[in-house]
């Protein structure tokens, strides 16, 4: 059975945009002056100048992703990246076709 913080997560039209945006971030963002946007993932600041929120708001969304495991941060200096955790994705999609 798939946990509900799974599925709450998966229920915002915004992180499930933030998810998809990085599938493949670099068609998605600009290039980061720290990190790699494959290797450490996009940073905090990026994903909120795309969605046009501000860094609180990102917070929140991305506290909510990490918490399911669908995302994983990493602190390079004073700021944080994300990157999709997509062993985790994969075992949330066999759940819920095992469900339906």
């Amino acid at each position: 059975m798939i946990e509900l913080t799974a599925i709450q997560a998966l229920a915002n039209d915004r992180r499930l945009q933030i998810l998809d945006w990085l599938k493949d971030p670099k068609s998605h963002f600009r290039p980061q002056v720290d990190g790699d946007l494959v290797t450490d993932g996009v940073c905090a600041a990026l994903i909120a100048e795309k969605l046009g929120i501000s860094q609180p708001t990102l917070s929140e969304h991305m506290r909510v992703l990490t918490q399911a495991g669908l995302v994983e941060p990493k602190r390079i200096k004073q700021w944080t990246f994300y990157k999709r955790n997509e062993s985790r994705i994969k075992e949330i999609k066999r759940s819920i076709a095992a469900g339906l």
